[in-house]
C-alpha cells in the first residue's frame, strides 16, 4: 500500500521528524521514516541510514566511510536519490532541514514522479529556490523558525506540512479521463497564447494537451516528461528560452535544451515563438550594456529587449545545430509574418530585418532530409493559418 515518506537526518532532526510522523498518523496516513544521517545515532527508522547509502554506485562505504561532512552529504545525496528510484510505494513524500539537508533530500524527493506529493519543510525556502525544484511538482514550505527543536512556531509550520502531505495523499483527484488520450507537450509566452490556444481547441477531442509556460523551468518541465516517456509527441510552438540563455535573461534555458528530443526520437514540430525577446526584471535591473536598446515594459516586474539580427544568427546557429541531431520526425516551421504579438507592423518589436537573419541562418544551417524538414510560411505566429500549418505538421508525423 502506498505510504508517506518521512525523510531526513534523524540525528539532529528526530524530534521533528518523528512529529511530522504522528501527526500524519493523526490522519490516518500510513508511514515509512527514512534516515539519511552520515553519523551514527541511537534513533530506529524504518530504513536506516546504512540501508541508504547502500545504493550508492560506490556503496556505504563511499558515503559513511568519509570523515568530511560536505563530502558524506554529497555522497548521501547520490545514495538517497539511487534509493528512492528503487521504491515503488511511495504515496508521498516529506522532510524537514537546514541548508545542508535541503540540498541533500532535494534532488532525491525531485525524482519521485510527477503528479505524487512532495513537501519540503526548509530555512532557504523564502530564497530562490530554482536550484532545489528544478523542473518538478516539489513544495517548498518555509520553516520560519530553524528546523531545530519543537515549539510554538514549528510545532504548527511542521504540522501544516504534514496535514498538506495528508489531504493530498487522502484526497487525491479521481482518475484523470483524458489519461487514456496521448499526451502533447506545448510551449506559450503571453506573446504566442492565440497560438497554443488554437492548437490546443484542435487537438483537444483527441489529445490531452499539456502546455508549459517558457521561462526556462517550463521547458526543464516538458523534456523530464519526454524523458519520462510520458508525452507522445511535442508542439514546441515557443522556444524562447534560448533567447534568455544566450543574452543573460530571466527565463533561461540550459545547454542541455532540445536534447530530450534528440535522445527520445519523439515527433517532434517545432517553431521559433518569442525569439524576438530577451526577458529581465523591473527596468531598473536591465544591465547597463542594454540601456540602450529597444525596451519594452511588459509589466512592473518584467521588462522586455528586443533582439537584434547578430543574436538572432547566434541563436538560429545553436538551435540548428540542435535539430541537426534529432534522428525522429522533425518539422521546424518558420512563420516569416512575425513570432510573437509585438512583432508585427505597429507594434514595438517589428524587425523585419532581424527576423529575416534569424529565418535565412535556420534555413541555410539546418540539413534537410526526409524525416527533417523546414517550413517556411509568409504567416504571423499567431495567425489561423499558421496554427493550421502546425496542426497540419503535427498530424503528418504524430497520427
Amino acid at each position: 500500500m502506498p505510504r508517506a515518506y518521512v525523510c531526513g537526518t534523524f540525528d539532529t532532526k528526530g524530534p521533528e521528524l518523528r512529529f511530522i510522523e504522528g501527526c500524519l498518523h493523526a490522519a490516518g496516513v500510513a508511514t515509512c521514516t527514512v534516515d539519511v544521517s552520515t553519523r551514527a545515532h541511537a534513533g530506529a527508522t524504518d530504513v536506516a541510514a546504512h540501508e541508504v547509502a547502500q545504493h550508492h554506485p560506490g556503496g556505504a562505504v563511499a558515503v559513511l566511510g568519509s570523515d568530511d561532512r560536505g563530502a558524506a552529504i554529497a555522497a548521501m545525496m547520490t545514495a538517497f536519490e539511487h534509493f528512492i528510484a528503487t521504491r515503488h510505494d511511495i504515496g508521498g513524500i516529506i522532510a524537514a532541514g537546514g541548508t545542508g539537508g535541503t540540498a541533500l533530500l532535494a534532488p532525491g524527493m525531485r525524482a519521485v514522479a510527477v503528479g505524487v506529493p512532495k513537501v519540503l519543510v526548509s530555512t532557504v525556502a523564502s530564497g530562490n529556490v530554482a536550484q532545489y525544484v528544478g523542473a518538478s511538482d516539489l513544495c517548498m514550505m518555509p520553516s520560519i523558525t530553524d528546523v531545530q527543536g519543537l515549539n510554538r512556531i514549528s510545532r504548527r509550520i511542521l504540522g501544516n506540512a504534514a496535514a498538506a502531505l495528508a489531504g493530498m495523499i487522502r484526497f487525491a483527484p479521481p482518475a484523470d479521463t483524458a489519461a487514456s488520450k496521448p499526451a502533447v507537450g506545448l510551449t506559450m509566452f503571453g506573446v504566442t497564447t492565440p497560438c497554443v490556444q488554437q492548437v490546443c481547441a484542435a487537438l483537444e477531442a483527441t489529445h490531452d494537451c499539456l502546455v508549459f509556460h517558457a521561462v526556462g523551468s517550463g521547458g526543464r518541465a516538458m523534456e523530464k516528461l519526454v524523458d519520462s516517456g510520458l508525452l507522445a509527441a511535442v508542439i514546441d510552438v515557443t522556444t524562447t528560452e534560448i533567447c534568455d540563455m544566450m543574452m543573460g535573461g530571466i527565463f533561461a534555458a540550459d545547454a542541455t535544451r532540445f536534447d530530450a528530443i534528440i535522445r527520445t526520437r519523439i515527433p517532434y514540430v517545432v517553431s521559433c515563438g518569442a525569439l524576438d525577446m530577451v526577458n529581465f526584471g523591473a527596468m531598473e535591473t536591465v544591465p547597463e550594456q542594454y540601456r540602450g536598446r529597444t525596451l519594452y515594459v511588459h509589466n512592473p516586474q518584467v521588462t522586455l529587449m528586443r533582439t537584434t539580427a547578430e543574436e538572432n544568427r547566434r541563436m538560429a546557429e545553436w538551435i540548428a545545430a540542435k535539430i541537426n541531431r534529432m534522428d525522429g520526425d522533425v518539422r521546424l516551421l518558420i512563420p516569416a509574418g512575425g513570432v510573437s504579438m509585438i512583432d508585427a507592423p505597429g507594434q514595438p518589436f517589428y524587425d523585419p530585418h532581424a527576423d529575416a537573419a534569424l529565418f535565412d541562418t535556420l534555413q541555410s544551417r539546418i540539413v534537410a532530409t526526409p524525416s527533417r524538414q523546414v517550413i517556411r510560411l509568409p504567416h504571423a505566429v499567431n495567425d489561423p493559418a499558421f496554427v493550421a500549418a502546425l496542426v497540419a505538421a503535427f498530424h503528418e508525423i504524430a497520427d
